[in-house]
């Protein structure tokens, strides 16, 4: 699945979910952008790449500062003239796990910040460089709980929902201008977030995966490849969709 000199930019890239995509998108010929909040990390994953014999470059980002993704998306396209994908994959969970009317201000401050508003902004500042150059294409990376309930987690959920939302909004907006906007809906997924609820509460891991029918956890190579193919041209006539990659647990 070649993207050959495509310029591929992925948020949240220094672990988890975005390290795989970064790394696979790299393996199929991209120029890949690692912006994360994370210097050490992001770099780490970029010196990787790049020791490997691909191309990728890290620009530190916190996605809740418009300033910063403003500052990205122009760096990006005044030294590549192009940005052919959007990975909106940088994320949090909440601190806390509690009921509607517990949760805390601080979460949903937090979470609706980085996992709603950073992609938004995202989405803004690059489509306006999509339609300049005449196309492009945005994988969102959503959530399960984006699409069902999720208890004790409202900031989360609803800041996926909202994703899932925006998905569809850009792709009905910009299809007629050559741009696909799709998202992906990972189930419980190993990675640092999976690890943060687990941690919160032990005797969650049996009980989550007794509702897998695969009985087992998703891994993050697993999403990225979804990704990769949502954002290479074998899905060309794709836009406005989720893909749910949970083990069957929607089922």
């Amino acid at each position: 699945m070649s993207l050959e000199n495509k310029v591929v930019i992925v948020t949240g890239a220094s672990s988890g979910i975005g390290k795989a995509t970064a790394i696979l998108f790299a393996e199929n010929g991209a120029n890949v952008i690692v912006a994360d909040l994370n210097e050490e990390n992001g770099k780490a994953v970029v010196n990787d790449i790049n020791n490997s014999g691909q191309s990728a470059t890290f620009i530190k980002l916190d996605v809740s500062k418009v300033s910063e993704v403003e500052n990205l998306i122009d760096t990006v396209y005044e030294k590549f003239g192009t940005i052919d994908v959007l990975v909106n994959n940088a994320g949090i969970g909440n601190k806390v796990l509690a009921k509607t009317a517990d949760h805390t201000l601080e979460d949903w401050d937090n979470v609706v910040a980085v996992n709603q508003s950073g992609v938004f902004y995202c989405m803004k500042y690059a489509l306006k460089k999509m339609i300049a150059q005449g196309h492009g294409n945005i994988v969102n990376v959503a959530s399960l709980a984006g699409l069902k309930a999720s208890g004790k987690n409202i900031a989360y959920s609803g800041s996926k929902f909202a994703v899932v939302g925006m998905t569809k909004s850009a792709a009905l907006e910009y299809g007629h201008k050559n741009i696909r906007v799709n998202a992906v809906c990972p189930g419980y997924t190993e990675s640092a977030l999976l690890n943060q609820l687990i941690g919160a509460a032990p005797q969650m891991k049996e009980k989550l995966l007794q509702f897998i029918p695969m009985r087992r956890f998703g891994k993050a190579n697993e999403i990225a490849e979804a990704i990769l193919w949502l954002g290479s041209d074998k899905s060309s006539f794709v836009t406005g969709q989720t893909i749910t990659l949970d083990g069957g647990l929607s089922l």
